[in-house]
């Protein structure tokens, strides 16, 4: 079965395999901005070229402990996605300019309505839907590593690695990307139900995440503060705040529901 959707000007061709559990179906998106350090939909980190002076992104990578999802509202079904990516985010650092291109791959933490969690992995082209990993069992706790790197000009190889079971996933895909920014983000997706209704997220509790061994182009990001984004709702309430970075530049922490989030120790 296919069904059509457009979201945020973006035409989405969705496959009913790639469907999450139960009736509904989540799509991630390029950042909804609000202002120049918070957004509707991410919290993390984004670097964009214009940021870097001219610098080009092809290659991403990064690792997470798969944080514990517990449900925040009684009652409520809530969704989650933790991931890496290439495109997608703020190209300069004012986020006066974004990039609709998206090449991404993450794990999901979700709750259904009774407060049963559920785990997994995925990987994305945007706007294509996401691709669910299969054979690829995740838990709360696992550390995941996920490397997006262009081979050949304008064809990738994604690489997600469960480091708790030893299990790796690989797929090697074409994609016109633009190559302009790269991110490490904790997500509320776009949840569509069963009757079409549209919302976002929402975000369920989550145990702190934790990025670390963030690089770009085989080196160490070096992240900033200026690059950090809050994930806040419509209203202006704070879903998920990110840490400073570490020392290194390489490793910060996000913590939801909160306005302040401590920085992981350095190496």
């Amino acid at each position: 079965m296919f069904r059509r959707l457009c979201l945020a000007g973006l035409f989405v061709l969705s496959l009913s395999p790639a469907a999450p559990p139960a009736t509904q179906m989540v799509f991630h998106r390029p950042i909804v901005k609000v202002g120049a350090n918070k957004s509707n939909n991410w919290s993390g980190y984004n670097q964009g070229t214009v940021e870097k002076g001219g610098k080009m992104f092809n290659r991403v990578s990064g690792t997470w402990a798969v944080p514990t999802a517990t449900q925040h509202v009684p009652g409520e079904a809530e969704f989650s996605a933790t991931w890496v990516g290439i495109g997608g985010g703020c190209v300069d650092a004012g986020c006066t300019v974004t990039d609709a291109t998206l090449i991404q791959a993450g794990t999901s933490q979700d709750v259904d309505a009774s407060g049963a969690a559920s785990y997994s992995a995925w990987w994305e082209l945007i706007p294509a839907p996401s691709v669910a990993i299969s054979n690829f069992p995740v838990s709360a706790g696992n550390v995941i590593f996920v490397d997006i790197n262009e081979g050949l000009p304008g064809v990738w190889t994604i690489t997600v690695q469960n480091q708790s079971t030893g299990n790796t996933f690989t797929q090697t895909t074409p994609y016109s990307s633009t190559h302009a920014t790269a991110e490490w983000i904790e997500e509320t997706p776009v949840v569509i139900s069963n009757s079409g209704a549209v919302s976002v997220g929402p975000m369920p509790s989550l145990s702190t995440v934790g990025f670390a061994n963030s690089l770009t182009n085989g080196q160490l990001a070096g992240l900033t503060a200026a690059e950090e984004i809050q994930l806040v709702n419509t209203s202006g309430a704070v879903l998920a705040t990110p840490s400073g970075p570490d020392p290194d530049g390489d490793a910060f922490n996000v913590c939801t529901f909160a306005t302040t989030c401590p920085t992981p120790p350095g190496p």
